[in-house]
């Protein structure tokens, strides 16, 4: 009997989980630094301290909500049904970022910070779980479902267990966060996908690329405009790249081609 031979694809995928994992443990602790709380736009409104950066995080909630009620009675047609845990979760981590993240930039400080990233895990494991599902196998996708979460919550429970006032230890957390963002786009490289197009899910990578960068530009966008930061900005672009994921889950067809069975999009009311 023939034996089948390894898939170069995974062991790419897990040649560089390895290395990322190796080069992590190479370097030591990452503490967070504490200048990371120090926002540029930190004017109140209302009576609300930082009062941008904390009501821009109002469009998480509107597009995580708008997300769960596309699956209320099911997975719509752009999507797979053995993943509607997995999409329910993206947008359900999503919507807590409203209360969780508000409520950090309301005192920016590495407690409040923890919650922010509690949600953000969520989201971040659920969406490369989704992405593993509808490339890779359904099932996988599944199964892996639950342990990436976990992965995700561990991450931010080990960093503050870590953080005796020195900032703690960020190494599984940076590693949950940016491992599956240099994975994905080789998933969609390399792997057919079920559904088309998949543009929609490199505008996801497009927007996450885009928000990183205006968090970088922080002071100099609230100089320049006067009216909003870098931060503020960088809400809005991680909120539209969930929106496109589920613009995804709306617009994308079954690939004719693909032999697993999509199961009958959510009932209308």
């Amino acid at each position: 009997m023939k034996r089948r031979r390894p898939d170069w694809r995974g062991l790419v995928m897990l040649g560089l989980s390895l290395a990322a994992c190796l080069a992590l443990l190479i370097h030591g602790p990452i503490p967070q630094d504490a200048a990371y709380h120090g926002f540029a736009d930190q004017r109140p409104y209302w009576g609300i301290p930082n009062g941008v950066d904390t009501f821009s995080n109002l469009a998480f909630l509107v597009v995580g909500l708008a997300g769960l009620y596309a699956l209320r009675r099911g997975v719509p047609a752009g999507g797979l049904a053995p993943l509607r845990p997995a999409y329910a979760l993206f947008f359900a981590g999503a919507a807590l970022l409203f209360p969780t993240s508000g409520y950090y930039h309301l005192w920016p400080d590495n407690a409040g910070l923890a919650w922010d990233r509690l949600a953000m895990t969520i989201s971040f494991m659920a969406f490369f779980a989704s992405i593993l599902g509808e490339h890779v196998s359904p099932r996988l996708g599944a199964r892996l479902l639950l342990p990436l979460i976990l992965l995700g919550i561990l991450s931010v429970v080990y960093w503050r267990l870590t953080d005796q006032g020195d900032g703690g230890d960020l190494r599984l957390y940076l590693l949950v966060q940016f491992l599956p963002m240099l994975l994905v786009p080789f998933i969609l490289l390399t792997f057919p996908s079920r559904l088309r197009p998949t543009g929609y899910l490199w505008a996801v990578i497009g927007w996450y690329l885009l928000a990183k960068g205006l968090e970088s530009l922080d002071e100099p966008l609230l100089n320049l405009t006067g009216l909003v930061s870098g931060h503020s900005l960088k809400h809005l672009a991680a909120a539209l790249g969930i929106a496109s994921f589920l613009l995804a889950l709306y617009r994308r067809r079954p690939d004719p081609e693909s032999r697993v069975r999509i199961s009958p999009p959510a009932e209308r009311t």
